[in-house]
């Protein structure tokens, strides 16, 4: 069974994740030829302070934007 895992920053729209995980689905099932019920989405939310890229937290690059 295809199991997705989607990292990235929290998404507050709940419908906004529904559209992602029923698109992701369909795709990966036409892509794989099985049915979508086995199909796993997984959505792992990183907040900006737990995430660092070139050395620093983008926490600290956002308030450096500002």
């Amino acid at each position: 069974m295809p199991f997705i895992t989607i990292e990235g920053p929290p998404i507050k729209d709940i419908n906004v994740k529904r559209r992602l995980v029923k698109e992701l689905t369909e795709i990966a099932a036409q892509a794989y030829q099985l049915p979508e019920q086995i199909i796993h989405v997984l959505i792992r939310e990183n907040l900006p302070e737990n995430v660092g890229t070139g050395g620093k937290l983008i926490y600290d690059k956002k308030k450096s934007d500002i």
